[in-house]
């Protein structure tokens, strides 16, 4: 489209010129009203050019690949555009828009397919999921009401009874988090998040008084898998690094888990010095209930930010290994990558 533009405004000049010199070349005293039209001639291919890009419906930017998630993603919305009520398509893009983790995108999302469905147990939960990973004080208002009433309606749904765990949890309601957290494992989860709910009625047990819960039982094996919970590891900086690290510069280490594209399990925020150990623990988790587990493999990432943005950016120094929560040591990080 560029060159389009630079050969048409070409050929208007030339097409002027080939007007205007045959008449310098003639008659000389019109020479200042030649001059004039040239002047006019360029003003209006200019001014063309300007009109054309700024008016014009051609796409100045270039589109991402039409296989990539984000052009998949905005074909479902433009198709939602026109279809306004389907409601399986809401629900997909609040999908889609959390695996990309935009948030708040897919908090609105999940909305319309809330108002579309009333009282549907993936739209409330999606929202809710969606508003939680976007801020955590919403457990104590939209977010936790969505899970209530998911709950309402779905009274022996897994995800609706781990959200009503945590909401309860958040709200410090811990016997009645402890129910849920119960009716949860009663669902048969995956052995991941039977760690999480295992652990998290231990530390529940511990806090509550002594024969205050009916039917509870001392599971001395939960509370020392929740005590054993630890990851240890030790960050050396590659040497050919060393002088592109601000030292002012935060260093990140998150705690991810490999099947999971949402909110680290564990981040910590420290100091740019090395070499240094860390110890990360499930009391460094970003969302409650959101935590790593003994015998859990995870990834464990070092990232030093030079812009102090926690999200990844091009020029970060980053690093990391893959850890078995509990039954490894001391693990090493080089920090040896920069991010294009």
């Amino acid at each position: 489209m560029y060159i389009f533009i630079l050969l048409a405004a070409a050929l208007v000049l030339i097409a002027g010129a080939l007007i205007a010199l045959p008449m310098l070349r003639s008659r000389p005293a019109l020479a200042p009203a030649v001059w004039t039209a040239l002047a006019c001639t360029a003003v209006l291919v200019l001014g063309s050019a300007v009109l054309y890009a700024a008016l014009s419906n051609w796409s100045w930017h270039p589109s991402p690949g039409t296989h990539s998630p984000e052009a998949m993603v905005e074909r479902l919305a433009h198709h939602l555009g026109a279809h306004p009520k389907d409601l399986e398509g809401w629900l997909m893009l609040g999908r889609s828009y959390l695996v990309l983790q935009e948030y708040p995108l897919a908090a609105r999302a999940y909305a319309r397919a809330v108002q579309l469905s009333g009282d549907n147990t993936q739209a409330l939960l999606g929202e809710a999921q969606a508003l939680i990973l976007s801020d955590q004080t919403t457990l104590a208002g939209r977010a936790g009401d969505l899970v209530e009433r998911a709950l309402a309606h779905s009274p022996h749904d897994p995800q609706a009874l781990f959200f009503g765990a945590v909401v309860a949890l958040h709200r410090g309601e811990l016997r009645l988090a402890r129910t849920r957290f119960q009716q949860f494992l009663a669902r048969h989860p995956p052995a991941s998040l039977r760690s999480v709910a295992e652990s998290q009625i231990a530390i529940i047990d511990r806090k509550l008084p002594p024969g205050t819960v009916s039917g509870a039982r001392t599971d001395g094996s939960a509370a020392a898998r929740a005590g054993a919970a630890l990851i240890r590891v030790r960050l050396v900086l590659a040497p050919a690094l060393a002088g592109r690290a601000p030292s002012a510069a935060p260093l990140y280490v998150f705690v991810r888990d490999p099947a999971d594209p949402g909110p680290p399990l564990a981040v910590k925020r420290l100091r740019s010095h090395f070499p240094q150990t860390v110890v990360l623990r499930p009391q460094d988790t970003m969302v409650p209930g959101h935590a790593f587990t003994v015998g859990e493999r995870v990834e464990v990432i070092a990232r030093i930010a030079p812009s102090g943005n926690p999200l990844d950016e091009s020029g970060d120094l980053s690093g990391q290994t893959s850890y078995r929560v509990g039954h490894e040591g001391l693990a090493e990080i080089r920090i040896d990558h920069v991010t294009p």
